[in-house]
């Protein structure tokens, strides 16, 4: 197996949004604002080579909507999705699977684009199947009105649509093992329901993609919860267990969100579990 990091671009939003109830003196310690208050965050998407399939563990925003939509994130940066595979060598017609963490915007846009001549929409990844699962997908087809604007029809419907789509399993506790795509996948729901966090037994380390239940180091602390999470009593129990679960087993956390801190680990301290080590990818890919 080999694991690689794609950039599918860098945005910004607003940092008090991102921290909820938290105190911007707080948080803006470990993410510092810009004068319009927005900190900086990456669209650090996760390729897993293993055997004959390549797995690509979400997709960022895309390209396809309008420029006044992009204009509310004030996208940064020159990474791409394209441009990051062919760093490793790989191309999008290659990726035999795209695994989709939950299907907001920024984490499912890439999956999904304008047909030739922008008449309708078309898989990005023409030899892919999409992995969701049936709960999420039903929660993001028939959304809240607290999620509607995250969960975009154009980037949804069209999986469905193409004949690519397919489920994994939900099992009755949190862990679903063996999920048949070679990781666990743990199962959180505050952020949204049934949000997929997988698990990689990687060489003897297990590597955890924390999509939205752990969006950058500076969320360590169990208060720090976005202010976008439909149910923040229930992220603050999602991840006392799973970080005390990651500081307890020396779990390696794969940040999507942090755009300047790429994988952690958390040990427990006096004060609760904390930040213990910072790598790049390069420290424990190669």
């Amino acid at each position: 197996m080999n694991l690689y990091p794609i950039n599918a671009g860098n945005f910004k939003l607003d940092g008090g949004a991102m921290f909820g109830v938290v105190p911007k003196s707080l948080w803006q310690r470990t993410n510092p604002a810009d004068s319009n208050n927005m900190i900086d965050i990456a669209a650090r998407c996760l390729l897993i080579e293993n055997g004959n399939r390549l797995i690509l563990i979400d997709t960022g925003m895309g390209n396809k909507q309008s420029e006044k939509f992009y204009g509310y994130y004030f996208l940064w940066g020159d990474d791409t999705i394209d441009t990051s595979l062919a760093s490793y060598g790989f191309h999008r017609d290659d990726i035999t699977d795209v695994f989709m963490t939950h299907l907001h915007f920024d984490h499912c846009g890439g999956s999904i684009q304008w047909n030739k001549d922008k008449t309708g929409y078309e898989p990005a990844f023409k030899n892919a199947h999409f992995w969701s699962n049936k709960d999420h997908w039903k929660w993001a087809t028939k959304p809240n009105r607290r999620e509607v604007a995250s969960f975009l029809k154009e980037n949804i419907m069209p999986m469905e649509e193409s004949g690519q789509l397919k489920f994994t399993s939900v099992p009755e506790n949190r862990v679903c093992k063996n999920s048949g795509l070679g990781f666990d996948i743990f199962y959180a729901n505050g952020h949204t329901d049934k949000q997929m966090i997988p698990m990689i037994n990687y060489k003897g380390k297990t590597i955890c993609f924390m999509a939205d239940l752990l969006p950058t180091a500076g969320h360590i602390p169990l208060p720090f919860v976005m202010g976008y999470d439909t149910r923040p009593l229930l992220t603050l129990d999602e991840k006392e267990r799973f970080l005390n679960m990651a500081a307890n087993k020396n779990y390696y956390l794969f940040l999507e969100h942090d755009a300047h801190n790429e994988i952690i680990t958390v040990q427990h301290t006096e004060k609760g579990v904390r930040l213990k080590d910072i790598y790049t990818c390069k420290n424990i890919f190669n």
